[in-house]
């Protein structure tokens, strides 16, 4: 083995002639024993180090491998020797980024040894000479800090034009030969860069450029703005509050992260210099420090890349993590600084005032930049988050289109999205939130997704609850993270578990509109009228819950046959979307009342319900509303042509195939007296029939469609005369009160359970189930035609 330390080493003799070597932008000093890129320390170990040096010592030269194992493995046997000369290759490869297929540096010569073909220079003398006067003076400054010593030392190094782009130039790194590491277990907490050159593009334009630079690395973990805006809201600061150096050091400590980053960028003339620094956030201990001088401000993106991958580099992320994962940020987000500032004020606005205010600022991003990925990905989520589901779906097909202009992280987000809102393929979501998650494994985004939009629509609310706990555990504030635990708790009928996530939710001061609609659903279930009034009168002031909460009493009105009071719900809840300009949103409340009147036998009502939808809205889910409303109240000839379209549009859509279509699709046989045919057709749906049928909103707190292909099976095999069949059919809705909720086919499945009893001759039960159903409408306004439908047919039990 090689001996560093010993001067007579055969390795020392080799390359005595010879201190310094440079290829490429990297710098092999066999004084310091270092390996440097860009000024940047790279760790490498002994072995390979030693290669290194043995073959720069001797460029353009086969360097055999008989003759490294005579020099720098003299006491090893030939199979250690193959073996580790191998691995120090492979290590000295991985460092150098270079490839044995198509090398830059080091190629190999089969059964013979290796060559250096790069390039290899020596500084000129007077360079040589300006190192050896910093080597004298040796380090600047040693400080004690608890039990280590931090070793400082300041060294410059200008690097060409051409290496960062043809106008950006390296004026240098400021860091730390011994910087203390981070751990892949630690976060960190983003403060906003200082800003002293005047121009205001600068503002949060940074600080969002460099939070993408980092989020590409799978080994940092960054404090979510979520965290972020919810610690903000303890310490009394407001959620556009400023984060300072000395702001976010409390928000670090308060979340029992392990450092600060700060940055900055002032003028130096005409240039202009970027400035990055961490600090550990309880000792206040530099952990490094990075800076970049750029000739203009065109180049200041350039500039945050290579500072970021630096900061990378020294707190010790491997280079093969950062080889795979560091796309420069003009090519992650977008090379306009205009476009990346509305980017950044989107975001800001979205904390502040919510999803609805930020998207003028997303729009301008893209009328500034119109291939910017990032930008309509976001202005998709902010449509998602307002029920503008064909308007997010058309933003999130745009942001798919250019996927490869985003980083890895944003390109896991997209093509998501793009699996959940435009094809609906649910299995391909599946596996793209597993391939996420391998990659980055800290990240909660996909377990998020897998609890909320993928588990529950296929039924498997075991597994969401599973995702959901593990998205809440990697972010504690991520508000929405509660909901989706909670629904899905109440789907599984445990609601002492619902209400105890919500009430953990209260005490992290965690409020969302998802909230109060869940609270009021679940006073509902547990029959609590006090409970009911208390959260319906939360809109009051709570902004973005009012239209949210009058659907939902609409709901709850319809359930008990308010019909009356169930329409002026919805028309509050309607009156307040259109007001908003929130189309689909409008036209999903007009669906739920079309439906709703179809079920209940009204059926000019529900044709001009979902005529009106329609005119709103050619969404998924309000085509499959309004077909469902046309072709329960004998409309085929409507709901053919949306069943044909929506097959069209969503050839993948898995709640498309197994659950719409089929339940659409049975309802026409009945129409044509065929029911086994649409037994029959219904098969498809029987795995999936007991998960959600919405991906988000209201509709899904609410229990809004789910187990309607129960319910028209139900009403098919009472067509064919099989009570008994029938029976297990309606049972299943009203066994299932968790995931039906506040829908209508919760009451009317006891209706139909009385009918499929006598039919199948169980008088008793029939008799019972009638009496439910009749309590329950007791007070129902008294022209609704199933009401006197089931009134006669009681009459007749007796």
């Amino acid at each position: 083995m090689v001996n560093f330390d010993h001067p007579d080493s055969v390795f020392m003799a080799v390359t005595a002639q010879r201190r310094v070597f440079s290829f490429a932008d990297f710098t092999l000093d066999l004084r310091a024993r270092e390996l440097r890129r860009n000024g940047i320390r790279l760790k490498l170990p002994g072995q390979p180090f030693a290669v290194l040096a043995m073959l720069l010592a001797h460029p353009g030269e086969v360097v055999t491998r008989e003759e490294l194992r005579a020099h720098l493995w003299q006491k090893e046997t030939f199979v250690d020797f193959d073996h580790s000369l191998n691995v120090a290759i492979n290590k000295l490869r991985e460092t150098l980024c270079d490839s044995a297929e198509q090398p830059r540096f080091i190629e190999t010569i089969p059964r013979t040894g290796y060559r250096f073909i790069g390039p290899v220079t020596e500084p000129a003398a007077e360079e040589n000479g300006k190192e050896r006067e910093e080597d004298s003076i040796g380090v600047a400054k040693k400080e004690e800090t608890g039990t280590r010593t931090v070793l400082r030392r300041r060294r410059w190094v200008v690097v060409a034009a051409a290496v960062i782009a043809p106008a950006l130039v390296l004026a240098g790194y400021l860091h730390f030969r011994r910087a203390p590491k981070l751990t892949d277990k630690d976060t960190i907490a983003l403060a906003d860069f200082a800003n002293t050159t005047g121009d205001p593009v600068f503002d949060d334009t940074l600080r969002q450029g460099l939070v993408v630079q980092l989020e590409q690395s799978p080994f940092l973990n960054l404090i979510s703005d979520d965290r972020i805006q919810q610690v903000l809201k303890l310490m009394a600061k407001p959620a556009d509050a400023r984060l300072t150096p000395d702001v976010t050091r409390e928000i670090c400590e308060r979340t029992a992260s392990a450092a600060v980053l700060d940055g900055s960028v002032a003028n130096l003339g005409s240039q202009y210099v970027l400035m990055l620094r961490a600090k550990d956030c309880r000792t206040g201990d530099i952990l490094d420090e990075e800076q970049v001088q750029v000739a203009k401000k065109e180049d200041v993106l350039n500039a945050l890349s290579q500072i970021a991958s630096g900061f990378r580099t020294r707190v010790g992320e491997s280079l093969a993590t950062i080889k795979s994962h560091d796309k420069p940020l003009a090519e992650a987000t977008t090379p306009s600084l205009e476009a990346l500032k509305a980017y950044s004020e989107g975001w800001q606005v979205s904390f502040s005032s919510g999803s609805a205010a930020s998207v003028p600022f997303f729009k301008r991003a893209i009328d500034i930049d119109p291939k910017f990925p990032s930008a309509y990905a976001a202005l998709g989520r902010m449509y998602g988050d307002i029920g503008e589901s064909a308007l997010s779906a058309k933003n999130i097909g745009k942001a798919y289109e250019l996927r490869d202009r985003a980083s890895d992280q944003e390109r896991f987000f997209i093509s998501l999205n793009y699996d959940l809102q435009v094809t609906g393929n649910l299995e391909k979501a599946r596996q793209n939130c597993n391939l996420w998650m391998q990659v980055y494994p800290r990240a909660w985004m996909p377990h998020a997704l897998l609890s909320g939009g993928v588990y529950p629509q296929l039924g498997k609310y075991e597994k969401s609850v599973e995702e959901a706990r593990i998205a809440i555990g990697l972010d504690p504030d991520f508000s929405i993270g509660y909901s989706l635990l909670a629904a899905s708790y109440r789907a599984l009928e445990r609601t002492g578990e619902e209400e105890t996530i919500l009430q953990r939710a209260t005490e992290r001061k965690l409020d969302i509109p998802d909230f109060h609609v869940q609270r009021y659903v679940i006073a509902f279930l547990k029959g609590d009228k006090t409970g009911m009034d208390r959260e319906a009168a939360q809109p009051q002031d709570k902004p973005g819950v009012d239209d949210w909460m009058y659907n939902a009493e609409g709901f709850v009105s319809a359930y008990s046959g308010h019909l009356e009071e169930a329409r002026k719900m919805s028309q509050l809840a309607t009156n307040l979307a259109r007001n908003e300009k929130r189309r689909d949103t409008q036209a999903l409340y007009e669906t739920d009342a079309g439906v709703r009147e179809a079920l209940f036998g009204n059926v000019s009502m529900a044709r001009r319900r979902a005529a009106e939808a329609l005119e709103l809205s050619k969404s998924r889910d309000v085509e499959y509303g309004a077909a469902f409303a046309r072709a329960l109240s004998g409309d085929s000839s409507h709901s053919q042509v949306l069943i044909d379209d929506l097959s069209k549009r969503f050839p993948e859509g898995t709640v498309v195939q197994v659950t719409y279509l089929p339940a659409l699709r049975a309802l026409l046989a009945l129409q044509r007296g065929q029911p086994a045919n649409a037994v029959e057709m219904l098969q498809t749906a029987i795995p999936y029939e007991g998960g959600t049928q919405s991906d988000g909103g209201s509709e899904f707190l609410l229990g809004a469609g789910n187990l309607y292909p129960a319910y028209v099976r139900g009403l098919a095999y009472l067509a064919a005369h099989q009570g008994a069949e029938a029976v297990a059919e309606f049972e299943k809705i009203v066994d299932h009160g968790g995931i039906v909720a506040c829908d209508p086919i919760g009451a009317l499945a006891r209706l139909q359970l009385g009918r499929a009893s006598a039919m199948s001759g169980d008088r008793s039960k029939a008799t019972s189930a009638y009496n439910d159903f009749l309590a329950l409408w007791k007070y129902a306004d008294p022209d609704i035609p199933i009401l006197k439908e089931a009134k006669a047919e009681y009459a007749k039990l007796q």
